[in-house]
């Protein structure tokens, strides 16, 4: 059998430059992803920016409140939340929506956001979340195009990151600035306290016909964002290992995520090789990693826990519409949905989401039992500037159709 069937193959004169090109962006890929030392000095100390104008009011975060683990206790999510230029806020209310400070958070707005952005949204995490000492922000973006291998350079160097800040996470959530949650962080910590923790919610199916267009992303080779190169050429099926495809958006285990970080045998960095000049290799990494790999391959729940947001209606303020848009989601029993637009539509449909089913105030975190209330009188919002206890979490009706999802998932597969 040949090994080496997804090489890059001669197509046109300048197969050579883009042969160079492909090295070189493999092994740029192959850096990023297995060193966070430079990554993670920018994002350790979470409010320190590029502008100096900004540099002399920086607050070091407070060090960070460590949950307790083991059996009885809820899980630890890590957040991996990404955005570009235009994010910082939509970023900050996602933030605030899906805080617990159990979870760890990590915030990357990507080489197209300007210093004012960055500088913006570290504001607002050192105003409202230097207590747990459990958000971080990234001091200086990678440039990130979604389509090209500067993607899924920047996800594992972000997992990679909120592996070295805390030991203590069993799942990463990999969620965009458009997307927001469905259920409350207690409702999210009591459904994933009802399955083990080495399973991965993964959206994927085997890919048989998809091209294999080789493209060259230089975002890889520079500092500021730019379009990715698409050749006129396509190289042949793999037969070393299957395609696996699926939704770019994942829960993984830290399992996993250390088995693709750390890649203790060859296969993440074989695969890391292939998708480095593949187009749109988020949504063929992860999934081809797990369904090749012995240990991992029985691990899969096929559903990422996320909802596509449905079209709006024609007319922006269609009561009807909207509300049926909003009926679909909080009936699905997903976790979280996307892509949110900045329309009135999706607008009034977040703010729906956040008075009747996150019950978050304005401007507030979502509430949860680790805020100050009581058993008797559930605490809001405006209660969370007083801790409760972190190590407790309240299930409401969502978190019982959540899990109930979840259980129906783990028996079909």
């Amino acid at each position: 059998m040949c090994r080496a069937s997804w090489l890059l193959t001669p197509w046109a004169p300048w197969a050579a430059l883009v042969s160079l090109g492909a090295v070189t962006t493999t092994l740029l890929v192959l850096s990023l992803a297995s060193s966070s030392s430079s990554f993670l000095q920018d994002a350790a100390p979470a409010y320190e920016y590029d502008d100096s104008l900004y540099s002399s009011d920086v607050t070091a975060p407070a060090a960070a409140v460590v949950p307790r683990r083991g059996p009885g206790y809820p899980p630890v999510l890590a957040y991996y939340i990404s955005g570009g230029r235009g994010d910082s806020v939509r970023m900050t209310r996602l933030l605030k929506a899906a805080y617990h400070p159990r979870n760890r958070y990590l915030l990357h707005l990507d080489a197209g956001a300007g210093a004012y952005e960055r500088a913006r949204l570290a504001g607002h995490v050192r105003a409202s979340f230097l207590e747990f000492g459990n958000v971080h922000v990234v001091g200086k973006g990678d440039p990130v195009d979604g389509r090209g291998a500067s993607a899924m350079a920047a996800v594992l160097h972000g997992a990679s990151v909120l592996m070295r800040v805390g030991a203590d996470w069993d799942w990463l959530v990999t969620l965009a600035a458009s997307d927001y949650p469905l259920v409350t962080q207690d409702d999210l910590l009591y459904a994933f306290s009802s399955v083990r923790r080495g399973l991965n919610f993964i959206d994927h199916r085997m890919d048989f016909d998809s091209p294999q267009e080789i493209v060259l992303d230089q975002n890889l080779l520079q500092s500021t964002n730019a379009e990715i190169s698409i050749s006129s050429g396509q190289r042949p099926k793999p037969d070393a290992f299957e395609l696996f495809r699926g939704s770019p958006w994942t829960i993984l285990s830290r399992a996993f995520v250390e088995h693709c970080v750390l890649a203790p045998d060859n296969l993440p960095r074989t695969l890391l090789m292939y998708f480095s000049n593949a187009l749109n290799p988020m949504e063929f990494y992860f999934q081809t990693v797990m369904a090749n790999s012995p240990h991992f391959k029985n691990s899969t729940v096929n559903h990422s826990l996320r909802l596509d947001v449905p079209d709006g209606p024609p007319l922006p303020h269609d009561a009807n519409g909207n509300r049926s848009r909003y009926d679909a989601l909080v009936s699905s029993g997903a976790a979280f949905a996307g892509r949110f637009g900045d329309g009135s539509g999706d607008e009034a449909l977040l703010q729906r989401i956040d008075d009747e089913v996150l019950r978050r105030p304005l401007d507030g975190v979502t509430p949860g039992q680790w805020c100050a209330g009581s058993d008797e009188e559930p605490a809001s919002g405006d209660d969370c500037s007083v801790g409760g206890d972190i190590d407790v979490v309240r299930q409401g009706e969502a978190g019982r159709r959540l899990a109930s999802l979840m259980a129906g998932l783990i028996g079909a597969g």
